[in-house]
């Protein structure tokens, strides 16, 4: 067996030609040749030693991308070609490192984000059907691979795969069965955004009923009244177009049966439901939204008609798709905060996460750019501060929670609206003046 010196020299042995290209080609000098050689030889022994780390990998692989960047630039200013084997230096150190410690989820995190961003599409294939045999049980690996597929490469079949796949595996993971809900609940989209830009989402069946009565009624003119010729029998099939629309991945029965099968695997846990809600909330703009919503939320009133979820479920769906200037709005505004005063009161215990709830939709609703009738931005505003009081107790700790939690959902802009308000009430807190001047800044 060879000894770490002799697997050293093996590996430097290999990259003597390049190195030798490099100074005959004056992109390194001589010394900075020599350098590289002592840091590469370094390197080698360490990684090849026993007791070595995948950090001593991650220092290597830095130190060849900063080489790699640095021979790019003066191949650049010096106007000549030289390709190198930077790029293919790397994801050898990567291919060894995670060969060597295939256990470290790090490691095989840097390597496809490495590959991703140089857009190595086939050999991030190779990754993900490596990573995932390797780590099964792991629900962010699936849920990586699949989302890799459908943003990257719109491949719906393959991100499919990898979701079902993953849920063999990973089938009491709350996660994977939102993840893969959110992806199809994606893809809904996608295909909606696609027939509004080809103009099928327009009901061709109907006439237009704005004409101006004084104008002149104009006989149609086609193509086919200039050149017979072209009259054929390749028109829109309306009833085609029809069917298309009622199709059910645009009526978002594929969620729904995730959702569905989900509920059976968590056996109807109301927490569960509400993820699931909150989910699907996202994607206000979906015609399918508010069926999805209306059976989410069906579900957790039969299932559980006393949980707290259910209050929280109905108080947003009373909210959702309504808009701040609709003269209807303070009306339903004012139904949906009965909703949750109520269930305070009935869930005493649970206030704070009513509060929050609260809180949230009110600063999403100060979000959406409208012309809201003065008394009702008041109206907002005192109710804000109410349920921060409610949410912040005597420190206003949870207050400062809920604003790091909004910058890591990255809602900035209702995280620095939380400040006002929040500042005032607790001028003492440090940790709320502190993130307000950072967010601010």
């Amino acid at each position: 067996m060879a000894g770490p010196s002799d697997k050293a020299r093996f590996y430097l042995e290999q990259s003597a030609t390049e190195l030798n290209e490099l100074e005959r080609k004056k992109i390194f000098t001589r010394e900075e040749i020599k350098t590289i050689a002592k840091k590469r030889s370094d390197f080698e022994h360490i990684i090849n030693a026993r007791g070595s780390h995948p950090s001593d990998y991650m220092r290597y692989i830095e130190f060849e991308k900063n080489i790699d960047a640095l021979r790019q630039k003066r191949v650049k200013r010096l106007g000549i070609r030289h390709k190198g084997a930077g790029q293919r230096s790397i994801y050898f150190l990567y291919n060894r490192a995670t060969k060597k410690f295939s256990g470290d989820l790090t490691l095989w995190l840097h390597y496809i984000d490495f590959a991703r961003r140089d857009k190595a599409y086939r050999r991030l294939g190779d990754i993900f059907t490596s990573v995932v045999r390797l780590h099964p049980t792991k629900p962010e690996l699936w849920t990586l691979a699949a989302n890799y597929f459908m943003d990257a490469q719109a491949d719906i079949t393959n991100a499919r795969s990898y979701m079902q796949r993953g849920l063999r595996f990973c089938k009491n993971s709350e996660e994977i069965w939102l993840d893969y809900a959110k992806l199809e609940t994606i893809y809904v989209g996608k295909i909606a955004g696609r027939r509004k830009i080809l103009g099928l989402d327009i009901d061709r069946t109907k006439k237009q009923q704005d004409e101006d009565e004084d104008m002149i009624a104009l006989p149609e003119v086609t193509a086919e009244d200039i050149n017979p010729s072209l009259k054929q029998d390749d028109g829109v099939d309306e009833v085609a177009l029809q069917n298309l629309a009622s199709a059910p991945i645009l009526t978002g029965a594929i969620p729904l049966a995730i959702f569905d099968s989900a509920m059976k695997q968590f056996q109807n846990r109301p927490k569960v439901v509400e993820k699931f809600f909150s989910m699907f909330a996202e994607f206000d703009q979906l015609a399918c939204i508010p069926r999805i919503l209306q059976h989410v939320l069906e579900y957790l009133q039969q299932t559980h008609p006393q949980a707290v979820e259910n209050a929280i479920c109905s108080f947003r769906m009373q909210l959702f798709g309504q808009h701040p200037g609709s003269p209807e709005f303070p009306v339903v505004l004012g139904d949906a905060f009965d909703v949750i005063s109520s269930a305070i009161d009935t869930y005493p215990s649970e206030a704070a996460r009513l509060a929050e709830v609260a809180i949230r939709q009110l600063l999403a609703i100060q979000q959406i750019p409208a012309d809201i009738d003065p008394a009702l931005q008041k109206a907002i505003k005192s109710t804000l501060r109410k349920y921060l009081k409610a949410l912040g107790g005597t420190d206003g700790e949870r207050v400062a929670n809920l604003a790091r939690s909004l910058v890591r959902e990255g809602k900035r802009a209702e995280a620095i609206a939380l400040f006002p308000l929040s500042v005032k009430t607790w001028p003492a807190n440090g940790e709320l003046q502190e993130l307000r001047a950072a967010l601010e800044t």
